[in-house]
């Protein structure tokens, strides 16, 4: 029962995370009020990697900084391999 509420939080976690990513494409392509580098980055490595991931390539946003490039998928093969840790 307790890794399906941990299933289900990391995958709430993730949507809210491309949802976050959207937002801040949405607001770069109207001049509004950004969501910092430093924050999108914080909700990456707290969790949310694979839907910052998955963000970034469906709203091609952030796809050309460097550090978004090489930091949200490392902090994805970080947490994979956190799970698999975990699990075994």
């Amino acid at each position: 029962m307790k890794w399906e509420y941990g299933i289900a939080v990391m995958a709430a976690w993730n949507i809210a995370v491309f949802a976050l990513y959207g937002i801040d494409k949405w607001k770069a392509k109207h001049q509004r009020w950004r969501v910092s580098e430093s924050a999108l980055l914080l909700c990456a490595f707290l969790g949310g990697s694979l839907g910052a991931l998955v963000g970034m390539e469906v709203f091609r946003h952030k796809t050309k900084k460097w550090k978004f490039r090489i930091l949200v998928p490392v902090f994805l093969i970080l947490q994979a391999a956190v799970a698999l840790w975990i699990i075994r």
